[in-house]
């Protein structure tokens, strides 16, 4: 009787958490819609941000150049921009990010480099703490923040422009994901200093006379191709986690429910031994009777 208690306790406790994850799935579902809707929208505009970019970058890379153009001329010290969530339960989503954060630090070691690392989320924090805790130079909570804006990214660029500034470091990359769908999240490492137009991002080819010169106009749009870059790998984010989570509880829902009916079957069979020893001892009384 006690196996038949236990049995039922778990079905119980199993059912409760299937209801929380069924919970957690329609919440993040809810959510998604509006991070994927502001992620794509903001994808247009930063195309054609960093085709002008790339554009400007070709015509004034020459000598006298910003440097966040022609960056500091070494390669020695490399800042690294990790991109989290600030909460589990979204699948690998934070894991995948810190991988890659952790293979190119690994590897940028190796070759003798130095590297420093700023956080963004408590989650990617946590995950490169043991193996890299003693580069770690920064950290931005977001926990506050309901909806990440504009002004996050700008005070994030504006922290890395002071470094950068002062000379602390030659090199940034910021790591995030990027949204594809509820299911593909990729795994993304962007050079944001010196700025390096994405990947498949070309100038359209258009010829233009540019007043003031390239380089007076870089030097003002240079700081904003930084923080339009670190918002939209704040967006590409915030959606991607979404969807992990998502499809994480809803693997979660549907193994509760598995769960729940191979628990229910032992249960009925335990049952029915108990009953059919109920029997067989009553009718064997009787008959000694």
């Amino acid at each position: 009787m006690a196996n038949l208690k236990v049995l039922k306790n778990r079905i119980a406790s199993v059912k409760s958490t299937r209801k929380i994850t069924k919970a957690m799935q329609m919440v993040a579902a809810a959510k998604l819609r509006r991070a994927q809707e502001a992620a794509e929208m903001s994808r247009p505009y930063t195309e054609r941000f960093n085709a002008v970019m790339a554009g400007l970058a070709l015509s004034a890379g020459g000598e006298g150049a910003p440097r966040l153009l022609a960056g500091t001329g070494s390669d020695k010290t490399h800042l690294l921009v990790v991109m989290t969530a600030e909460r589990g339960l979204c699948g690998g989503f934070n894991g995948n990010i810190a991988k890659k954060a952790k293979a190119q630090a690994a590897d940028l070691l190796a070759k003798g480099k130095t590297i420093k690392i700023v956080t963004v989320g408590k989650k990617g924090r946590d995950a490169l703490r043991r193996d890299f805790g003693k580069y770690f130079v920064g950290h931005v909570d977001l926990t506050e923040v309901k909806r990440v804006g504009y002004e996050d990214a700008q005070n994030i660029a504006r922290d890395v422009l002071t470094r950068f500034d002062a000379e602390e470091f030659d090199i940034a990359t910021i790591f995030y994901a990027q949204f594809e769908n509820v299911v593909v999240q990729h795994p993304t490492a962007q050079q944001i200093i010196p700025f390096q137009a994405p990947e498949g991002a070309e100038a359209d080819g258009t010829l233009y006379d540019y007043e003031p010169s390239e380089e007076a106009i870089l030097a003002d749009l240079l700081p904003r191709a930084v923080a339009t870059q670190i918002f939209a790998a704040l967006l590409e984010n915030g959606a991607s986690e979404q969807g992990a989570r998502m499809s994480a509880m809803d693997n979660a829902t549907r193994n509760a429910g598995e769960m729940i009916d191979k628990l229910t079957i032992q249960y009925n069979r335990s049952r029915q031994a108990v009953i059919t020893n109920e029997l067989i001892e009553i009718i064997s009384g009787a008959e000694a009777l």
